[in-house]
């Protein structure tokens, strides 16, 4: 009986374990190309924010903390996302 417990526990542990390492790797990610959130082109002056497709030619400003445009695209983003998820359950 004990040695039946020992593996049942055991099995219970592995398996929490492969789930803490899966959710692990879902946050992290792969560090793909395709994750990326911005681009610094510093040839090009050119700062390119990829989740709202806001590109900003000046590099100097945005190193210095000027995410305002960033900021104000990601916020309208969510809002519209926000408003078309209302609208589906009000059934508009």
């Amino acid at each position: 009986m004990r040695y039946l417990r020992a593996r049942l526990l055991q099995r219970a542990q592995d398996e929490r374990q492969r789930e803490e390492a899966a959710t692990r790797r879902a946050q992290v990610g792969t560090a793909e190309r395709s994750e990326k959130i911005r681009t610094y082109n510093f040839p090009q002056n050119r700062v390119t924010d990829h989740r709202v497709e806001v590109s900003i030619h000046n590099l100097a400003s945005v190193m210095e903390g000027e995410l305002d445009r960033f900021v104000d695209a990601l916020m309208q983003r969510e809002r519209s996302r926000q408003l078309s998820a209302q609208d589906g359950r009000d059934g508009g």
